[in-house]
């Protein structure tokens, strides 16, 4: 993918299940496309002060197995980053797990 025509990617992400206990998984898929190709979709927490890279995943389906933090509490908010072979990326919305 070079060239004007070249289009950024999109992303979306999702997260199971909706609300966790700490130290509980928590699965997050994410739907990335491009009118090339997609590289990498990369997996982020929010957190205080900026967001945690968690992990990447370089082929589909995207996903990533996490742990809800010791501590938490309230909710936690992941996002997802997908990068394409032009170096473009997009970002999702964030998803919200309940803290329970």
């Amino acid at each position: 993918g070079i060239g004007p025509d070249d289009d950024p990617p999109t992303v979306s992400l999702a997260a199971a299940p909706a609300s966790a206990a700490p130290g509980e998984r928590v699965s997050l898929a994410a739907a990335a496309q491009d009118d090339y190709v997609v590289t990498e979709v990369r997996f982020y927490r929010v957190d205080v002060g900026g967001a945690t890279l968690l992990g990447s995943d370089g082929s589909e389906p995207y996903a990533l197995d996490t742990t809800v933090p010791l501590g938490a509490a309230g909710s936690v908010r992941y996002f997802a980053r997908a990068f394409d072979d032009a170096g473009q990326m997009a970002q999702s919305q964030d998803v919200v797990v309940t803290v329970r």
